[in-house]
């Protein structure tokens, strides 16, 4: 993903972040994939990821803990 990419795509928090401003997670769309960041810190780093990448990150994040 290119960070021209990263100018022009709007930035969702999630739902789980809590009202006060503490962890939030920011997740955009663009043309070549996803980008996440946090929000606390959003100039700082951003990973980019293939769709189908990320889509593998949210299905082991949604798995039960054993």
């Amino acid at each position: 993903m290119k960070t021209s990419e990263l100018s022009a795509v709007r930035w969702r928090k999630s739902s789980h972040s809590g009202p006060t401003g503490g962890d939030c997670v920011e997740v955009a769309r663009s043309p070549s994939g996803v980008a996440v960041r946090d929000s606390k810190h959003p100039g700082v780093s951003r990973l980019a990821l293939s769709r189908a990448v990320f889509g593998e990150l949210v299905r082991e994040l949604r798995r039960p803990v054993r």
